[in-house]
């Protein structure tokens, strides 16, 4: 059987004591999320949208918060003129979680 396709999961509520993925785990889901990078540290990761003007920047963030909400999951976002940077890691764990390559490729979709 096939495993589920990210975007087709929810993020899940994750506690503190979990352990956060591996870097062998983490090197194959960022197969599934074209363009997400791990960060520096290895306990997020990120991925960078270029859009035309600012109102289009906030607009795509506009899309981002509903979606957020509904996982329970919340990036961190840094919004410029015609850029919106999403950064996104499991607090809890201070690490990265399935939940952050979930919201990763429902961001993608957006």
């Amino acid at each position: 059987m096939q495993a589920m396709a990210l975007i087709e999961k929810h993020c899940v509520p994750c506690e503190g004591g979990t352990a956060p993925l591996t870097p062998p785990q983490v090197k194959e889901l960022l197969k599934q999320v074209a363009g997400w990078a791990p960060g520096e540290d290895g306990k997020w990761i990120v991925k960078q949208f270029k859009f035309s003007d600012f109102v289009e920047a906030i607009g795509f963030v506009n899309k981002i918060t509903p979606l957020a909400e509904r996982e329970g999951h919340h990036p961190d976002l840094h919004i410029s003129y015609g850029k919106v940077v999403v950064e996104l890691s499991t607090h809890a764990i201070k690490g990265l979680s399935e939940n952050d390559f979930i919201l990763a490729s429902k961001i993608d979709a957006l």
